[in-house]
């Protein structure tokens, strides 16, 4: 996935935005295969709504700290759910007039879509199953687990 998005970028510098908490795992192994140069902002994301399931609204607890009008952005993010928040997201980074937006995705559960987001990169299609391990969280615990697990619900 790195080299292609070198590629694509033809070695011009790349602002990625890493959204926390679960996808700076997979930040931090992808910007190491990226041949061009790089500087990684954070922005951390809550979706409210009752239980488990997303209302669509959204609200950002840690902004983005650099400029980044007239940068090529990737927004790496662990999992493309319902897809709420990356077009919250990414309509909020182009009021910023930034030359290019793009997203990375580890995981990405179309099943799940409610909004059309456009994923340039994706890891992995996933079934509609609740995952943990490499970044990914349950209840804040599991994301020192090495790689992508299935969990059952209860």
């Amino acid at each position: 996935m790195g080299q292609q998005i070198t590629k694509d970028y033809g070695g011009e510098p790349l602002y990625v935005c890493c959204i926390l908490k679960g996808a700076f795992v997979f930040t931090a192994d992808l910007i190491r295969h990226i041949d061009c140069p790089i500087r990684v902002d954070f922005i951390r994301l809550a979706s409210y709504g009752k239980n488990t399931t997303s209302s669509g609204e959204v609200k950002i607890t840690k902004d983005v700290e650099l400029p980044f009008k007239g940068c090529h952005v990737l927004v790496v993010e662990d999992i493309v759910d319902t897809g709420f928040t990356l077009k919250f997201l990414v309509e909020r980074l182009k009021l910023h007039e930034p030359e290019s937006v793009r997203i990375c995705a580890l995981l990405d559960k179309k099943a799940r879509r409610e909004v059309e987001v456009n994923v340039d990169y994706i890891g992995f299609d996933i079934p509609d199953k609740f995952v943990i391990g490499y970044g990914v969280d349950y209840a804040e615990e599991y994301r020192q687990l090495p790689g992508i697990y299935y969990i059952e619900s209860e």
